[in-house]
């Protein structure tokens, strides 16, 4: 579990890295305003190797009120196997906010709510799960334009029942 965390700490930080770059290349447009306050966004993810294989989509829209606050709601999708070994479906969805105390340092909380489906066979042993599972996130990013890399905390992780490795999960937000 400590590998698990200094993994995505270190994932979080290089990533840090390069939003801290992509600003100070950027720092010329200061001006930048929504053209709307509804901004739409979400994440992608893909993971594959030796017969494994997962993919997720997680669109979301959210409402700009002014330069420091926006609120907003999000669907999410993934499909995970292993080797006819594991298969997972989980689907959801979240209602989130966002705060920005200043434009770069952005606060945030989400709660999701997943129906989760696993399929396990080790061994000739079969078993299936399916059970909803919530999540609580209070997180915290650095922003710039239109992207927030940070990481959130699961205030309600289980770690028996969570579909994510740690209570700590990096993340990483684009809204146009």
């Amino acid at each position: 579990m400590e590998k698990t965390v200094f993994r995505s700490l270190g994932k979080f930080f290089i990533a840090l890295l390069f939003l801290l770059t992509v600003h100070v290349a950027s720092s010329q447009n200061d001006a930048y305003k929504p053209r709307s306050p509804v901004r739409l966004g979400g994440g992608i993810g893909l993971s594959f190797g030796s017969g494994y294989f997962s993919g997720t989509l997680a669109p979301s829209a959210i409402y700009q009120f002014n330069d420091q606050f926006a609120m907003g709601v999000g669907l999410s999708g993934t499909y995970s196997s292993l080797k006819n070994r594991y298969k997972s479906t989980i689907v959801g969805g979240s209602v989130l906010a966002l705060y920005n105390v200043i434009p770069e340092i952005q606060l945030s909380a989400e709660f999701e709510e997943l129906s989760v489906s696993r399929k396990y066979d080790f061994d000739g042993l079969n078993s299936t799960e399916h059970y909803w599972y919530p999540g609580l996130f209070f997180g915290v990013g650095f922003h710039s334009g239109n992207v927030a890399i940070g990481i959130r905390y699961d205030v309600l992780y289980d770690k028996e029942k969570s579909i994510y490795a740690d209570a700590y999960v990096p993340f990483v937000r684009v809204y146009f």
